[in-house]
């Protein structure tokens, strides 16, 4: 940008140091001549520059020269004209066509709308942005940091290869993970708009926003109920003995058998091996059950024998469940302005906890054995495709990707702030933690089957049996071990109460944002409230005896391939029905640079193709769901599938509802009207619509106004406020 253009962009933002919005006053159709603005507003004059739009400005109420001083011949500098105002006659200057005429107001915002419609008030102000850009890194780490990377990843690298893991694993964040979440912060960050109003870039795919948020409140609704779970384990941490360290209790059965009262229970547990007790041994073997499942089982969750015996709610998780619905509540009540605040602390915490338990694991008798299982290359392993489909599978929802809640994050960055680099930042740090997670529960396990005398094999396990029975099991064999188990469970409710803030916050963004009107922004924290109460109610079942079966069948469907297929559209619609060179160009006005060419490469082609081989090797693969030794039953199975359709078939219904409702006299003329962009579609501020963003209004005869383009060498138009004349531009098309 030349100098000229530049200080006429500086003198603008001077002249609204807070980024007042632009407010159309009386602008019905966009061709009215009566600008009735306040006693302290401002005519707006936009005209198309080479470098984006030149606001011509004058003050209301300010001395105006009768007509501008004289410029040399050919200049095109005009004499003044004039728009009436219940303030009076007011003076502006034309510049060349195409022009939006509007006012500005102190208490006035600008969210972006073209003039072809009313501009509504910006919302900027009151949706607010994040406070700094720290808030947002620590809130998207919370957010992909969650329980999957300390019981999911672990058990995967362990079970598929060790460190011959790593190598897919690496290979799909390089070409998947990444790209996916950068094009996912980009895309909100540039739009300002939750998972709903971003979808303005081709309204016919809305119905992916309106997947995404299905997604959302499946998973908020029993994500919430581990966290709920987790908290009820902090709680009965706070004693002397662990509740599940002996075997003395009234829920224990015959078969119980203490890590603590058999130092090595294969041999405790098996009489001698003689010809006519062989059967006896072997049965007592199998018997064997750790006080940790017994507690797990029979206490906290006294389960049912089927998914559809509910029994009673426990009163108990029911409790907890209110707590950490409440917490999440009071942490969003004031949205992302609460939040991001306190992910200082629930975002780094969990870390400080993580250090700490590795360094009191690696320094236990057996460690470095389960190390070594989890780590030890199986070079073979590499060769099998569930290897590689568990790869891309464990980096795809670990991120988050196709939740929303990327889209609704980024969407509160600054319109200029370095997504690429976060994009980036966080994505290693989610994998860092993974990793480094790890070791820190092979080194408890290893420690853990060294004092049983058994493979690590046998203790290894994933899931909440994992978080709930085998961690805490080992946790019992450390002195002061209620302390090792407070830290434990504390970082796990801090992990899932990370999630838990976006998830929520994607809903209430999304529903704010669809309504956009004033009222309902002034309500936002209502609006939380209300999705909270339903989110709890929604979860009560999860509390009842049966309520596991549900949370793991939830686990399984809710989010599972219908991910696949919404970010596989979301790429596809960005890249060519919305069209890659458009979106390159929208990054480089937002960034000040195109996309690094590798991204470009995965996201036209790399990224969707294997997001493509994800799904299909999900349904390869699928298997039917099991619950350690509990078949679902078949009905069960398809409520599965029903929840994980609820979220795909969003995508044709609205798709289908669109087209009907759109414009056309041809099938093909009414599928390009609802494929592309509306015409709300891009920056939500004024000053960051620039280019083929710029606001316009097509010239009318009978607005009466003449225009005449102005000489980029010699006019010189000074402006209100400035003794020095600015130049302008030659404005091109």
């Amino acid at each position: 940008m030349e100098q000229g253009a530049e200080g006429l962009n500086q003198w603008h933002v001077a002249s609204a140091p807070v980024h007042r919005a632009l407010e159309a006053c009386s602008l019905k159709g966009a061709r009215k001549k009566a600008c009735e603005c306040g006693p302290d507003a401002t005519i707006i004059m936009v005209g198309k520059g080479a470098k984006g739009m030149l606001p011509m400005l004058s003050q209301l109420r300010d001395p105006f020269p009768e007509s501008l001083p004289s410029s040399p011949e050919g200049t095109g500098t005009r004499t003044p004209q004039s728009l009436s105002s219940k303030s009076g006659t007011v003076p502006t200057t034309l510049v060349s066509s195409p022009l939006l005429m509007a006012c500005s107001s102190p208490a006035s915002a600008q969210n972006g709308a073209m003039p072809n419609e009313a501009i509504k008030k910006d919302h900027s102000l009151q949706r607010g942005n994040w406070g700094n850009q720290i808030e947002f890194v620590l809130t998207s780490v919370g957010y992909a940091v969650g329980l999957g990377n300390v019981w999911r990843f672990p058990y995967l690298c362990y079970r598929n290869g060790g460190g011959a893991f790593l190598i897919p694993y690496f290979i799909m964040v390089t070409f998947c993970g990444i790209p996916v979440f950068f094009m996912e912060l980009s895309f909100g960050q540039f739009a300002s708009q939750g998972c709903l109003g971003v979808w303005r870039i081709s309204p016919m795919f809305k119905g992916v926003g309106y997947g995404m948020i299905v997604v959302s409140t499946y998973i908020g609704i029993y994500y919430n109920m581990v966290v709920s779970i987790a908290f009820y384990y902090f709680f009965s941490s706070l004693t002397s003995v662990l509740p599940w360290t002996y075997c003395d209790n009234p829920w224990n059965t015959p078969d119980c058998v203490s890590v603590l009262d058999n130092p090595n229970i294969t041999k405790s547990v098996q009489p001698p091996a003689l010809p006519g007790n062989v059967s006896q041994a072997l049965n007592l073997t199998l018997q064997r059950t750790s006080p940790s499942e017994e507690y797990w089982k029979f206490y906290v969750l006294k389960m049912s024998d089927d998914i559809g015996n509910f029994g009673e709610v426990q009163v108990h998780l029911l409790s907890c469940l209110f707590v950490s619905w409440v917490v999440v509540f009071l942490c969003l009540m004031q949205g992302i302005r609460t939040s991001g605040k306190v992910v200082y602390f629930t975002a780094t915490f969990p870390y400080v906890v993580l250090t700490i338990l590795f360094f009191r694991g690696m320094t236990l008798e057996g460690a470095s054995t389960g190390i070594k299982y989890y780590l030890t290359p199986q070079w073979d392993k590499i060769l099998e495709a569930k290897v590689w489909g568990d790869a891309a599978s464990q980096i795809f929802y670990s991120l988050g990707c196709a939740w929303g809640g990327l889209i609704t994050m980024a969407s509160y960055n600054k319109f200029h702030n370095n997504c690429y680099r976060d994009s980036v930042v966080i994505s290693i740090t989610n994998c860092a933690t993974s990793i480094y997670a790890g070791f820190v529960i092979f080194s408890i396990l290893g420690f853990m089957a060294n004092h049983l005398g058994e493979d690590v094999s046998s203790v290894a396990e994933h899931g909440p049996g994992l978080a709930f029975v085998a961690y805490p099991e080992a946790l019992t064999l450390l002195p002061i071990a209620p302390l090792w188990s407070l830290l434990f469970f504390f970082m796990l409710i801090l992990m899932g109460l990370g999630t838990q803030f976006c998830l929520l916050e994607t809903l209430v963004t999304a529903l704010v944002d669809e309504v956009g009107n004033e009222w309902i922004l002034q309500r936002k924290s209502y609006v939380t409230l209300g999705i909270a109460v339903a989110g709890f109610l929604l979860g009560i079942p999860l509390t009842s005896q049966a309520g596991i079966y549900w949370l793991l069948l939830m686990d399984n469907y809710a989010a599972s391939f219908s991910l696949v297929i919404i970010s596989c559209i979301m790429c596809v619609c960005i890249m060519y029905i919305y069209g890659h060179q458009n979106y390159f160009q929208d990054i480089q006005m937002m960034l000040g640079f195109p996309p690094p060419l590798f991204f470009q490469i995965c996201w036209r082609v790399i990224s969707p193709a294997i997001i493509f081989l994800i799904l299909i090797f999900l349904l390869i693969q699928y298997e039917t769901i099991t619950y350690n030794e509990y078949q679902y039953p078949s009905w069960a199975e398809a409520i599965g599938f029903l929840m994980a359709l609820s979220s795909v078939i969003c995508i044709p219904f609205y798709a289908l509802f669109y087209f009907r409702i759109t414009d056309g006299d041809t099938f093909l003329q009414r599928l390009k009207n609802s494929t592309k962009p509306s015409g709300d579609w891009g920056p939500a501020l004024l000053e960051h619509r620039t280019g083929r963003y710029a606001p316009t209004i097509p010239p009318s005869p009978e607005d009466g106004l003449e225009f005449q383009p102005l000489d980029p060498d010699k006019a010189q138009i000074p402006m209100v406020g400035s003794n020095d004349p600015i130049r302008l531009q030659d404005s091109q098309m």
